[in-house]
This record gives C-alpha cells, structure tokens and sequence, in this order.
C-alpha cells in the first residue's frame, strides 16, 4: 500500500509543479494548438494555446512508478513494464502527430493510416509480449482467454491473443483522443478510470489465488500490486495536469496525452483481466465514440445528422450549453460508470462466495 501511496504522490507533484515550466518552454517554442474551421466558433479564441501536455502525464506516471519502486525497494514486474510500455509508445504516436500539426500549421497531423500504423505495432508487440515472462506460479502478464471481470472459458489462441490485444489498445486510445475536445473533459474522466483499477488491483492482490490456498473468489492474476502502482501514478499525474488543464486551459494534453491514457486504459484491463469491464468504467469514453459513429453512418445513408456536431460534447456546445456545463454532466455520467463498474466487480467477487 506505501508503494501505491508513493507513486500517486510523486506523480502529482511532478505534474503539479512541472506542468508550469513545460507551458513556459512550449509557448516559447511555439507549439500552440490548431483548431478546426469546422469546429464550435467558441474554440476558435483556444488557438495557440500550448499543447502536447501529455509528455507531463508521461514523464510524471513513470517517475512516480519508479520513484515508488525506489523508496520501497521492490522489484519491477513484466506487467506493469509492458503497460508503461504501451502507454510511451502511444505517447511517441501521439507526439508525431500534435509535432505535425504544429509544423505544418494545421489541425490535422499523421495521417489515419500513419497514426493506426503506429497503434498497431505498439499493440501487437504488446501482445507478443504479453504471452512470455512466466512468474513462479506460471501466471503470465496477458490471457489468451476473453475476460470480463476475470477470465471466462473462451479460448481465441496464441494467435488471436495480439489480434485482441491490437483491437482493444486501438480502440481504448481513439476513444480517449476522440473525448479530448473540451478543457479538462478526458483529463478528469481518466483520473477517475484509473482510480477504479487502484481499486481493482489491489483488491485482486489481497484475493490472490496463488501463493497461498484457495479462497473463494480468488484471482489468477500476475502483479496485480504494480499494477495498481501504475494507476495510481497514472491517476496522480492526471490530477496534477487537470489544475493547469481545467476551464480555461493553460495547456492541452494534444495526442500524445490521450492515444498515452487511452493504451495505459487498453493495457491494464488486458493485464488485470478485466477487458470487457472497461467497456463499463469507461463508459463515457464509449458514449463519444459510439456518437461519431452514428453521425457518420447516418449522414452517409440520409445526408443528414443525428447530432448537431459529433462528438456529443460539441453537439451539447453547439445547444449553447456552457463549456463548463457540458464538462461537470460528462464527469458526473463518468463517475457514475465507474460506479457502476466497481459495483459490477465486487457483485462479481461475491457471487463465487468471497466477502
């Protein structure tokens, strides 16, 4: 628990007094955001505004893990590595594309099929990955079997495993970059996600089924206590960059922030085996991305709009609801899937007769 403790502190405060120095440096470099045309006129006031803010949530999720590894003198694990591995890798994917769009003086940056390039070789070396490095008792980072709050009976193989892997880590991070459009809106509701998997995988380390005899409810988990390490670094240094990022913006997180939170999200279900259950804790996330995807498939086939601009957080903008309005409902319905999430786990662990 001082570990976790530790990470979530450290995190903050490297987010919370570095966030500062960063929006210095980048206004000096010039990396200002680009809007859209085609986006709310209220925006258009945002241009210029430092970006790329997501390096702080990075920089500070890994030295808050490490920074808590050192002051307790633990050793690293497989799992929670790789899940640091795919959210700086996502962060890389992100960096080029907000570095592009700051260059060339446009809203758009790699192209779709650069960015899913990207996506898919961090996600399918995180899947390759995620099948080796055996612990003692023979448990692995990753699970060939779907899981929902933990494995089910349904096999996809060796094979199918970094195909899964892929189409989760893509999804989990589009999704994230797609909620990204309002001052601390994905900043917030990644704080609260992250917060409910400390709650999940600590719960999972002191319900393990191996060492130990069995209980009832245990879990066949691998490093569910470094896991929980990483959220809680994660989740601090989300808090830290939401005191800068909240109504009006000092600083915006860019891609590299959101595709970064997104595949630690991605990562972490698939490690805690809870990868269906993030589908409920992120339930916000799903929402937005579910409301592009109606937009465009309904436009394509009548040539006109469900919303008045999508994602649904522009549509409630352009209903002349206030920014901070639109970002105080969304955290509430967030927190609400959380809620919901967690309750959803624990009625889980008390059907197999824990307590």
């Amino acid at each position: 628990m001082r570990g976790v403790l530790v990470a979530a502190l450290v995190a903050l405060v490297v987010s919370l007094l570095g966030t500062p120095s960063v929006i210095k440096l980048f206004r000096r470099q010039g990396y200002g955001q680009e809007i859209r045309e085609d986006g709310p006129s209220s925006h258009l006031t945002k241009r210029g505004t430092p970006t790329m803010g997501g390096t702080v949530i990075i920089l500070a999720t890994l030295l808050g893990y490490f920074g808590a590894h050192l002051i307790t003198a633990k050793g690293f694990t497989a799992s929670g590595l790789l899940v640091l591995m795919v959210m700086t890798g996502l962060g890389m994917v992100g960096f080029l594309d907000d570095y592009i769009k700051i260059r060339k003086q446009r809203s758009l940056g790699l192209t779709a099929r650069t960015k899913f390039a990207g996506q898919a070789a961090v996600a399918l070396a995180f899947g390759l990955l995620a099948v080796r490095f055996k612990n003692a008792g023979g448990l692995l980072p990753g699970s060939t079997f779907v899981s929902i709050v933990r494995d089910t009976d349904f096999s996809i193989g060796l094979i199918g495993f970094p195909l899964l892997a892929w189409i989760i880590i893509a999804a989990t991070s589009n999704a994230v970059n797609l909620t990204d459009g309002l001052d601390g809106l994905a900043a917030g509701t990644s704080a609260m996600v992250f917060g409910a998997y400390v709650v999940i995988s600590f719960w999972q380390f002191g319900n393990l089924c191996e060492p130990g005899p069995l209980t009832p409810g245990c879990y066949y988990v691998r490093d569910p206590l470094d896991v929980a390490l990483v959220a809680a670094a994660a989740m601090g240094a989300c808090f830290g960059f939401l005191w800068w990022n909240a109504s009006p913006a000092k600083i915006f997180m860019g891609d590299t922030g959101s595709l970064a939170l997104g595949g630690a999200f991605a990562s972490i279900a698939i490690v805690s085996r809870t990868e269906l259950l993030l589908f409920v804790l992120g339930g916000l996330f799903v929402v937005e991305t579910l409301s592009v995807i109606l937009q465009v498939a309904f436009f394509k086939a009548t040539r006109k709009r469900v919303f008045n601009m999508a994602p649904i957080h522009h549509h409630f903008e352009l209903a002349e609801w206030p920014e901070t309005t639109v970002i105080i409902r969304f955290w509430i319905v967030s927190g609400l899937a959380v809620a919901f999430g967690l309750g959803l786990f624990y009625a889980e662990f008390l059907s197999h007769g824990g307590s």
